[in-house]
């Protein structure tokens, strides 16, 4: 046999998928932090298969959808259902409501990922608060904002991306009003003691438009206008509600996929789930 066969055979050789072993892995290297799992252990398990959606910003596999375009059967208004037109969803006015009119889930959530897709009214009218304003409200009292914030100044801590009260994004990511825009959010819920104490705060991560406007940010708690925010004691899951600020904001393409406890950040003293 040539040298260039020769090479030939190993290099066919190492380019062959690896089924010699079962469960690849090791079982003689160090222990990770948390003493339950080894450096490539064979023994761990497998992550479960999701199918991710065949386009961007589509729901996958394990998603909870929440609105598609053609049902608000997963929400109940507190008045007047928001009426559906061309795909979306949008916030009727309070003088056809006869008041506020908020849109809750029926189901319950705790930790989750959401995917939702909104609109402000173009051409806008008034400024500052009044303009585009709407929001998420996690557990119906952690809100990240809705704003349309195109060129329209309001106060740092109420702006698009923002938790309301509290942080502002860490950059302006809004597009013009009248073109559809995107959040990507991941929120943890807080935890609490049995006695009520608050043993860690709710984060946030939020993505607007796919720019990073919060970091695993720690809330103050329940959102609240012109005070300090502050916690109290609740459950681990609660409706997610879109606020109804009497401005004609409109949504599309909403799904949630609830976290596991393994998702939820974890510092090194953790069990290395």
């Amino acid at each position: 046999m040539t040298t260039v066969r020769i090479i030939a055979g190993l290099l066919a050789a190492t380019a062959l998928p690896a089924t010699a072993q079962d469960k690849p892995g090791f079982t003689d290297t160090p222990m990770l932090p948390g003493g339950q799992w080894r450096v490539h252990d064979a023994d761990r398990p497998a992550p479960a298969v999701v199918v991710p959606a065949a386009q961007a910003g589509g729901a996958p596999s394990d998603a909870v959808i929440l609105f598609d375009g053609r049902s608000a059967d997963a929400w109940r208004a507190d008045r007047k259902p928001w009426p559906i037109e061309i795909g979306a969803l949008t916030i009727p006015s309070r003088a056809s409501s006869g008041g506020e009119n908020n849109l809750v889930t029926k189901q319950s959530f705790g930790d989750v990922q959401l995917h939702l897709e909104f609109r402000s009214p173009n051409p806008p009218t008034k400024t500052s608060q009044d303009r585009g304003n709407s929001g998420i409200w996690f557990m119906q009292r952690y809100e990240v904002q809705i704003l349309d914030s195109y060129r329209n100044p309001t106060y740092a801590d109420g702006g698009l991306g923002a938790i309301y009260g509290w942080k502002p994004p860490l950059v302006n990511a809004a597009r013009r009003p009248g073109e559809w825009q995107s959040y990507d959010i991941v929120f943890e819920r807080p935890r609490f003691a049995p006695n009520g104490t608050l043993l860690r705060p709710a984060y946030v991560t939020a993505f607007l438009n796919g720019v990073l406007v919060q970091n695993h940010q720690a809330m103050l708690g329940t959102t609240v206008w012109r005070k300090v925010a502050g916690y109290q004691p609740h459950g681990d899951a609660a409706p997610i509600q879109l606020q109804d600020h009497d401005s004609p904001v409109a949504f599309r393409n909403i799904w949630v996929r609830p976290l596991s406890e393994a998702a939820i950040a974890q510092d090194l003293g953790g069990t290395g789930k």
